[in-house]
């Protein structure tokens, strides 16, 4: 891990540095979490791979892909002991703001039907509810979930 500056909250790119703290927090909030090939493969893709770090501790992360006038979140995590504390919110800030610097129009997500917390968070934001993806998500060798599609109009 990188040695940070001590300032309240910022942002940094992920390195492949980084990957080992990030990865037991991937796994520490998701069943299906992201490998490491799949963060390695985000940052060879040039997609934007944000790290929020708070004094010298990683909070949360985002993953998300330009397409054109549009962003596409693919990865959205904050670390347990931070969740429902704001840090959320204030990374879709960051991102929104990110994203109007491209000048996209909309930012996309897909979010387990299950995962009812995210659900308010991107709602709370002002994400609505487009639709949803049937069997987008594995929940085991078998077993599927659905996906609810989301957008925020920029």
């Amino acid at each position: 891990m990188r040695e940070y500056p001590i300032e309240p909250l910022h942002f940094v790119h992920l390195s492949e540095l980084e990957l080992d703290e990030l990865l037991l927090i991937e796994q520490s909030v998701y069943s299906k979490p992201w490998t490491r090939g799949n963060f390695l493969d985000a940052i060879k893709n040039n997609n934007w791979c944000h790290l929020l770090i708070n004094g010298t501790t990683l909070t949360g992360y985002f993953v998300a892909m330009m397409g054109f006038q549009e962003v596409h979140l693919l990865n959205f995590t904050v670390a347990k002991p931070f969740q429902n504390k704001g840090y959320g919110l204030h990374m879709l800030e960051s991102l929104a703001l990110m994203s109007k610097t491209v000048s996209a129009q909309w930012i996309w997500l897909e979010v387990r039907v299950s995962n009812e917390r995210a659900f308010k968070v991107y709602e709370a934001f002002g994400f609505k509810k487009v639709g949803e993806r049937k069997n987008y998500y594995p929940l085991s060798s078998h077993q599927r979930e659905d996906a609810i599609i989301m957008s925020y109009r920029l």
